[in-house]
């Protein structure tokens, strides 16, 4: 097998019972845990631009616990009190839970929905319909918000953080036999950092119909991608894909 060296741009897993790890020792290669993004929040004189008075709204639209990090942010650089009437809708309850690291839970109103997306929110936003809604978002969010708007929701939009390029150093070597991808900003990333990039025998992996169509349209080739009806996550995919290479797919 070819593959001895894996790049996975995403940060390390937490816990050392990650399906990667064992991936790692069933196969004998090498995973490097390297972002090719990273995420940075705006600064309130950059916040201040879009002119929205956080004030003005009572109640708060998070999918996404780096969006609870840098509202809360922002109101402590700007010095904006949050009034305990005000009320959160978050998409899941882990990210509800997730807000217990700035506010007192149990005394708050806070709602979750169970699918992830701002639809499992609905009945809730329609519950509480005269609220003024402020939906925190990043630069490159792209949720249908259409749901919201053919349902009469007051909200408004407010970009509290951007995803950057994670730049490679001149001293960081680049010598992978696979790279695996997850969103279409980290491909941006690879062209950016690597114009002269050549793919050859590395072979790329995705997760997700963005990040493989950006493969494609960056002129790479997309050897294989994740969720399938026989590899619903990256890990299983990437299992599969070397289990072929090796001929060892009794398992599977």
């Amino acid at each position: 097998m070819n593959v001895k060296k894996v790049l996975v741009s995403q940060p390390r897993p937490t816990s050392e019972k990650s399906p990667y790890f064992d991936i790692a020792e069933k196969y004998g290669i090498e995973l490097v845990f390297r972002p090719f993004i990273k995420v940075e929040g705006l600064s309130a004189k950059e916040f201040r631009q879009f002119k929205i008075n956080i004030s003005d709204f009572t109640a708060i639209i998070f999918t996404a616990r780096t969006a609870i990090d840098h509202f809360f942010r922002l109101c402590e650089e700007m010095r904006v009190s949050i009034p305990d009437t005000m009320k959160y809708f978050c998409t899941t309850e882990s990210i509800a839970l997730y807000l217990q690291k700035y506010i007192v839970y149990r005394k708050r109103k806070i709602f979750h929905g169970t699918t992830g997306k701002l639809d499992g929110l609905l009945a809730a936003l329609q519950k509480h319909n005269k609220e003024r809604y402020l939906y925190v978002v990043s630069d490159v969010n792209k949720a249908d918000t259409n749901i919201l708007d053919a349902n009469n929701i007051n909200y408004t939009k407010a970009v509290m953080y951007r995803t950057v390029s994670n730049d490679f150093g001149p001293d960081e070597t680049f010598d992978y036999d696979m790279l695996l991808f997850f969103s279409p900003q980290g491909i941006n990333s690879l062209m950016k950092n690597f114009p002269a990039f050549k793919q050859g025998d590395v072979r790329i992996g995705t997760f997700g119909p963005s990040a493989a169509a950006a493969v494609k349209e960056a002129g790479l080739r997309l050897d294989f991608e994740a969720p399938s009806p026989k590899a619903p996550s990256m890990t299983a995919a990437l299992d599969l894909f070397l289990a072929e290479e090796t001929g060892d797919n009794a398992e599977n």
